[in-house]
């Protein structure tokens, strides 16, 4: 049975809640109407969950969360408000709470709010526990990655922590740089969800029309011709499968703020009806840009941002990962060559040295491209040498050579660098990274905005 603690100063509020989770037969409820008392009942006796007030005297919610996160306490938090305060809940979940409930609250959305902290908290604490010599073998299904090549130690953790987020419903949000393999990725964590045999929906926000996208991912009901007629959207042919939707950053404000409503609450209606549909859709999400970045603040939906931020993954650029890049070269390869039906003895040590001394801004997608103009610009029989390359390539890699004589990196410059990599080792879990890092939320936080201006 899970050890709740129900933190509220109104003794009515916290007898109903009470009764409403003893009634469920999942939890061991401790209630407590001073929230003086709250971190010393915790040293006291641990709990599994806490839902927590955030309007109260003497100690507020939001101090106790301050508080628990200094400690450095394991404990999910969901918070009560009195009233729909957007600002309020994202500091709180900035501070850690895992979610937020507005009271009154039903009981059938207080205990599935309750059971999916716990879950997600199980969760990350599993991915916490990951040993730090894990190998693909080690996935429980490999089958579900085998488009995701890497030997690269870092690569192989995010796809560990990717095969544990897909056995959950909840959403999940990919980040990288474009071209990293965001969408490949995507698909992976469907094949090892336990909804693989449902549809997989693609769909890039950067390449809709702003204007018509609502009707084409909703659906559209409208008169014509004398009678109703009713065109499914694309959240509709996702079904119980899975959503991709890339670029989210290029929504409209009002397109988000319906994306919330679906995503937390699986409800939204077709463009020209007012009823109320409900989906069961999985969504996965990405974006190249940092959306918790000052630029982006009234430009994306705080609300929206945190709720899909609660399960994130980063997938580090290929310059980052070199020792990847002969495997990946080979994997596109053998690829091409099957489909163009050609014969080639493999690439030319030379022409692998040049590659890894490349910086490849645009990442796998321009590797990709780069081996498959070498394959046809090489004859059956031969080897892939340095002169199969695009023009354009070896350009820019005799650009990309370093200078020996160039100025060095300035120290500001070198631990926003450090700072960067970091966080993306830890999946953008900006908590985890300072503390690895020994330095405070702040230090990281002023690093990390240094890092956007240069």
């Amino acid at each position: 049975m899970n050890r709740i603690l129900i933190v509220d100063d109104d003794v009515a509020v916290t007898n109903y809640l009470m009764v409403a989770l003893m009634q469920t037969d999942l939890f061991d409820v401790t209630v407590i109407n001073d929230s003086r008392r709250v971190m010393e009942t915790l040293d006291l006796s641990p709990v599994d969950i806490m839902l927590l007030d955030m309007d109260m005297p003497d100690v507020s919610g939001m101090d106790i969360l301050r508080r628990i996160r200094a400690r450095g306490l394991d404990l999910p938090v969901v918070v009560l408000t009195g009233v729909p305060d957007v600002e309020l809940a994202v500091k709180a979940m900035k501070l850690g709470a895992f979610d937020y409930l507005v009271k009154p609250v039903e009981d059938e959305e207080l205990v599935e709010v309750l059971e999916t902290a716990m879950q997600h908290h199980a969760m990350n604490r599993s991915i916490q526990q990951l040993p730090t010599d894990l190998s693909r073998e080690d996935l429980a299904d490999p089958a579900a990655f085998e488009h995701v090549p890497t030997q690269d130690a870092h690569m192989i953790r995010v796809l560990h922590t990717a095969e544990r987020m897909a056995r959950s419903d909840m959403s999940v949000f990919i980040l990288g740089e474009p071209g990293t393999g965001r969408e490949a990725l995507a698909r992976a964590i469907h094949k090892a969800s336990p909804r693989c045999r449902e549809p997989f929906v693609a769909l890039d926000a950067a390449a809709a029309d702003p204007g018509q996208f609502p009707a084409e991912f909703f659906g559209q009901a409208r008169r014509w011709g004398g009678h109703d007629e009713e065109r499914p959207g694309f959240l509709e042919q996702a079904g119980p499968g899975t959503l991709f939707l890339d670029n989210i950053d290029q929504l409209t404000m009002p397109m988000q703020v319906r994306l919330r409503r679906v995503v937390q609450e699986g409800e939204y209606y077709r463009e020209a009806s007012t009823e109320i549909l409900n989906s069961t859709t999985r969504f996965v999400v990405s974006s190249t840009c940092d959306l918790t970045a000052k630029e982006y603040k009234g430009r994306f939906d705080r609300d929206l941002l945190y709720h899909l931020m609660v399960n994130s993954l980063v997938i580090p650029p290929l310059r980052d990962r070199r020792g990847d890049i002969p495997l990946l070269s080979d994997h596109f390869l053998a690829r091409y060559a099957k489909r163009f039906r050609r014969r080639v003895r493999g690439f030319d040590p030379g022409y692998l040295d040049a590659l890894t001394q490349y910086d490849f801004p645009d990442n796998v997608q321009e590797l990709r491209s780069i081996v498959k103009a070498s394959l046809v610009a090489t004859d059956d029989g031969a080897s892939i040498t340095v002169d199969a390359l695009p023009a354009w390539t070896r350009e820019r890699i005799e650009k990309g050579s370093p200078d020996p004589f160039a100025a060095p990196d300035s120290l500001r410059e070198v631990e926003c660098e450090h700072v960067q990599r970091a966080l993306r080792y830890y999946s953008g879990d900006r908590a985890r990274t300072a503390r690895e890092l020994d330095i405070s939320l702040d230090v990281l936080d002023e690093l990390l905005d240094y890092g956007q201006t240069i």
